[in-house]
């Protein structure tokens, strides 16, 4: 291990479900085949499950890094400029820098490059858009290596109108620090277009070993992802199938995941009284049982970074309807069977369709799409970024 390229991620989580997680996991277990794979994790230490994504078959380093606290009126002043950047401030290279101190105060920067530092990491990857943002900002102290932004976000999600994540106000001090990394990897060519400065569209592989492929014969709706606020539009596909129900009586729709969205979903199936079609099942390890058993996949996002959900079950034989995101039109091109966004008068349509179509022509063409995201085509080009 002693020659190879040491490689650092820099992640919020690794140690619980997502999607951003179980993509890290796969991206660093396979690169750990090759590299000196260290993972720097904010989770909480007793949180540790190597467990998680089969992160025990691979040789990797963990860390368990946690932010100092800060002095209150230096938090009062840091507050106080914050406002005025993004309320009054002309935004240019200069006040943004200025931002990213304020947003960033110098006790977290340092303790963060303190932690950095000690590994001599070739390559650091800062796992999504708020720590590769932190980590441009510890450029100066962490010398030569290589910095790579991993944004995992749609750039409409990051920085639209409607954005619960970071929004308008700060789309110019983002591109500002971003573009200061050496690489930063976009999941789709659309999104890659928005920013104006170049960056690298790397998709996100199929992180899963396929299980049986599905029959086609379950008259099973169905849907999986975080239970995140509004994200995944479970609530709109609640709406949808409550409207498409009416006049149907025999398909049933399963609901996998976990999360602070989950009393709604349960308060709208029983206003629906549709607790007989509808089930919501915690997430599992071994979700490609459910992807066997589905006949048909819903994907009723409000904004996807990359819809991994639509490779692996394209990848069980599945067709797929789908909110009209361009990374869906991208990964799937004309197979999809698409819904305006947060319509669900459109997706109840398409639901509806979804019954009557030639299922066999349709999942094979979901396994030849699925082939695409190969994760040894994916790893390849990780290479290349980290190698160059």
């Amino acid at each position: 291990m002693q020659n190879m390229k040491r490689i650092c991620f820099i992640t919020d989580s690794i140690f619980s479900f997502g999607g951003v997680q179980r993509v890290t996991a796969v991206i660093a277990k396979e690169l750990a085949k090759d590299y000196d794979v260290t993972i720097v994790t904010l989770d909480n230490p007793k949180t540790m499950d190597t467990t998680f994504y089969n992160l025990n078959e691979a040789d990797i380093k963990y860390r368990f890094f946690s932010f100092p606290h800060v002095n209150k009126c230096k938090i009062l002043c840091c507050k106080a400029y914050s406002a005025f950047y993004r309320k009054l401030l002309p935004q240019n290279k200069f006040t943004s820098n200025w931002y990213s101190h304020s947003s960033f105060p110098s006790e977290l920067r340092n303790a963060l490059s303190i932690e950095l530092n000690k590994g001599d990491y070739d390559v650091i990857i800062g796992d999504h858009a708020p720590l590769a943002v932190r980590l441009a900002s510890c450029k100066p102290q962490l010398g030569n290596t290589k910095l790579i932004g991993w944004i995992h976000n749609s750039y409409e999600a990051l920085f639209g109108e409607k954005s619960t994540y970071i929004g308008p106000e700060l789309k110019k001090h983002y591109e500002f620090q971003l573009e200061t990394l050496d690489a930063t990897v976009v999941l789709c060519q659309y999104d890659a277009k928005q920013y104006y400065f170049p960056t690298k569209v790397i998709y996100n592989p199929l992180t899963l070993v396929p299980g049986e492929r599905s029959k086609g014969i379950s008259k099973k709706f169905l849907a999986v992802g975080r239970f995140s606020r509004l994200h995944k539009g479970f609530d709109l596909l609640i709406e949808a199938f409550h409207i498409f129900a009416k006049k149907n009586k025999e398909w049933t729709l399963d609901i996998v995941g976990e999360g602070v969205e989950e009393p709604l979903y349960r308060q709208l199936i029983q206003k629906y009284k549709l607790d007989d079609r509808i089930t919501i099942h915690p997430f599992t390890n071994h979700i490609q049982q459910y992807y066997s058993d589905a006949q048909v996949y819903v994907l009723s996002s409000r904004w996807e970074g990359f819809g991994l959900v639509l490779v692996e079950a394209m990848a069980h034989g599945l067709p797929v309807i789908s909110s009209d995101l361009p990374t869906s039109k991208e990964i799937m091109g004309n197979f999809g069977l698409y819904f305006t966004n947060c319509n669900v008068k459109c997706m109840a349509q398409q639901m509806e369709e979804a019954t009557k179509m030639d299922w066999k022509k349709k999942s094979e063409e979901a396994l030849k799409i699925a082939k695409r995201f190969r994760l040894e085509t994916i790893i390849e080009q990780w290479k290349e970024i980290i190698d160059a």
